[in-house]
């Protein structure tokens, strides 16, 4: 084959993109060197292997879509992987309308990073009620940790039983742990050498890889759909080590009185309005700096110290994040419930007092109230 053209053929062993020698700039570009390598990865990939180094490259969003709507036409099972630690912002609410009558298999990842103490049993329900609850229907749930290898028995013994000899279509959005989990996949199901490239950022996974089973049939790993709404999205990606936990969190349980702020770096700020005197614990990234001052000074303590005292992101790196948003929520008297912002994490709301809170995000990210998890 001639060595000029063979490459147009060729896929990225890391993240299936479609590999091209003649632009730096565009996702799959290789240098003509790379060619003799085996397996051949994009540039991208090998940076993000080698030296922890993030490209950003766009994927279309209506490719995605597109992606999807053809997995309505085919007779599958759909392996939906979210993040427990940002379900809401992870879930594919309307997947249920692009997959047609395929099965649903939802693998909850990283649940080694709840507290020890919580009881699985519950988490795995409420993961059930939420899933309905956002119009998500599911033959089965399973937690687990890729990362750690926790419940990964589990996840195979699903597969195994809603497979029934058809090919399986791994969806998420970007971040969530899917090319670790396929990795585990493809060590325990398949002869192929490489792996998947596996990274803390966005946007991993630029192409459907086709991995080849045994039987005949494929795991089809799609590109990672990307949610705007996360905050994972929108900070500097120097503040994502900060903000994405890799071990266990240690809830932080905060008394507040009403009139009371609670900075999180200087990137979201909480608010205790109004209410009685109260507890609320944090399950966020125990990298984040917490400040707590009085909400009559929290206007000029951020102008004075966000990216200082307060914590990360800088001051330098606040330019290029979104405006604060202002989200008023209102906590009813006997309700048990969690305050979730997306891409950070969620703070429970410990009374059944009630509660007004206002939380300040970059605009874009969702913030919303939810039953609570713990």
């Amino acid at each position: 084959m001639n060595e000029e053209h063979s490459n147009s053929f060729l896929s990225c062993g890391g993240c299936g993109v479609r590999l091209q020698t003649e632009s730096p700039e565009l996702p799959g570009y290789v240098p003509q060197s790379a060619l003799e390598r085996e397996p051949i990865i994009c540039q991208r990939c090998f940076r993000i292997k080698h030296y922890n180094e993030a490209a950003s490259v766009a994927v279309d969003q209506d490719d995605f879509l597109r992606l999807l709507g053809a997995i309505g036409g085919t007779n599958s099972l759909v392996v939906h992987i979210v993040d427990l630690y940002d379900f809401e912002g992870s879930l594919i609410s309307g997947l249920s309308r692009f997959v047609g009558n395929n099965p649903v298999l939802l693998v909850v990842n990283k649940i080694d990073l709840l507290p020890k103490s919580l009881n699985t049993n519950r988490v795995r329900n409420w993961v059930q009620q939420q899933a309905k609850a956002l119009g998500l229907r599911t033959v089965d749930v399973v937690l687990c940790s890729a990362k750690r290898n926790l419940g990964f028995e589990r996840v195979i013994e699903a597969l195994e039983y809603h497979r029934k000899g058809r090919d399986v279509y791994v969806v998420g959005a970007t971040n969530v742990g899917k090319s670790t989990l396929i990795n585990r996949l493809i060590s325990d199901y398949s002869d192929m050498e490489q792996e998947l490239t596996t990274s803390r950022y966005p946007g991993t996974t630029l192409d459907a890889i086709r991995i080849p089973l045994d039987d005949g049939k494929a795991i089809i790993d799609t590109p990672g759909i990307v949610y705007t709404s996360r905050l994972t999205e929108v900070v500097p990606r120097s503040f994502l080590g900060a903000l994405l936990p890799d071990k266990p969190i240690k809830p932080l349980v905060y008394q507040l009185n009403d009139g009371q702020t609670l900075f999180i770096g200087s990137i979201v700020r909480f608010d205790f309005v109004k209410g009685e005197r109260q507890s609320f614990t944090l399950y966020l990234s125990n990298a984040l700096n917490i400040h707590r001052t009085k909400l009559e000074r929290a206007d000029e303590l951020y102008e004075e110290h966000k990216g200082e005292l307060l914590g990360a992101p800088s001051e330098e790196e606040l330019a290029s994040v979104p405006e604060w948003t202002r989200h008023s929520l209102q906590v009813a008297k006997g309700s048990k419930q969690d305050v979730f912002v997306s891409g950070l994490g969620w703070i429970s709301v410990n009374s059944t007092q009630g509660a007004q809170l206002d939380v300040y995000a970059p605009k874009g990210v969702k913030v919303m109230l939810r039953p609570s998890l713990v």
